[in-house]
């Protein structure tokens, strides 16, 4: 019944703690009855998992998915503990339709995505995800395949990286590839500390003064932060992923079923929100939300990794 996993799902709080991130708004928009069966496309610790799994009962399913298998024991014993069935499937949600066909499922009643990555990958120094971090430069999600951030920094032609670094909103993209390629001669992108060092020399941070005697602050988004997350979005294919998992959506769905769609990043939101108001205009959906719901000022005062969240749902 349980069986490997795409980690996501947690962001930690100041404290450590990993919780899922809007978890009552999730639940609200999917609406999980027992006897159903649910699909949650981003596993991580399963802290949106078990919450579906108990509203689903005895009677319901749960199918999870997860690329990264680091969590997966600790997730597994969550979802065991609920003690309703659920099956675990190490891979990328792209492959729902075909994973539902495999299980003997033709359609289900709710999906749920958590975009990105989690915490626990961000936090860990030797995936290579995040600058503050010194470590490899991987960024894989599944390290047991694809070509490593560093790979691809040694051999994408300079236009492909400034494309890829202004689709991630950095104005400073062109910039940042000159200088990724012309150091790359001399220089292997083999640590993140490696790469942070020539996007501060090409984008250095800037200070952004306050009217009359306020102190000054640094730019709110580093270009270092666009830079890695872009880097990160090309290495694992995230937003190729997104727009096959959008395209199937209505096709996995029941009549009256709902996805929920939760986005970290203005590219993602984007495909999303595309894809749901085209899906209402040609009659895939019967309703969807006019605006993206946003985690709460309590819930981003305790866990300000969960401020950038957007959270979309459609009902086929």
């Amino acid at each position: 019944m349980s069986k490997p996993a795409r980690t996501r799902g947690e962001r930690s709080t100041p404290t450590g703690e990993h919780v899922p991130v809007m978890l009552a708004e999730c639940l609200a928009a999917l609406d999980p009855q027992s006897g159903m069966v649910a699909v949650d496309c981003t596993l991580g610790y399963a802290g949106h998992s078990a919450a579906l799994l108990e509203r689903l009962g005895p009677d319901g399913h749960l199918i999870c998915f997860d690329l990264d298998d680091i969590h997966l024991a600790d997730a597994t014993a969550r979802l065991e503990a609920v003690g309703h069935p659920f099956t675990i499937r190490r891979g990328n949600f792209a492959s729902i339709q075909s994973t539902l066909a495999e299980l003997g499922i033709g359609h289900v009643h709710c999906v749920l995505a958590d975009l990105g990555m989690s915490s626990m990958q961000v936090d860990d120094p030797s995936r290579g995800f995040s600058f503050l971090r010194d470590g490899p430069l991987d960024m894989r999600m599944d390290r047991s395949r694809g070509r490593t951030a560093a790979e691809l920094l040694a051999t994408l032609p300079e236009e492909e990286l400034a494309a890829a670094f202004a689709a991630n909103d950095e104005p400073m993209a062109e910039a940042i590839a000159t200088a990724i390629v012309r150091e790359r001669g001399n220089l292997a992108f083999e640590r993140t500390a490696d790469l942070r060092d020539v996007v501060e020399r090409a984008a250095p941070v800037v200070v952004i003064k306050s009217p009359g005697s306020g102190p000054a602050r640094k730019q709110q988004l580093l270009p270092a932060t666009r830079v890695f997350q872009a880097l990160r979005i090309l290495v694992n294919r995230e937003l190729a992923n997104l727009q096959q998992l959008l395209r199937v959506l209505p096709d996995v769905l029941e009549p009256g079923g709902v996805a929920a769609i939760m986005s970290f990043h203005s590219g993602e939101d984007r495909l999303v929100k595309a894809a749901f108001r085209e899906g209402l205009r040609s009659g895939a959906y019967s309703a969807c939300t006019d605006d993206p719901i946003r985690p709460s000022e309590a819930e981003k005062l305790a866990n300000p990794r969960a401020r950038s969240a957007k959270l979309r749902w459609a009902r086929r």
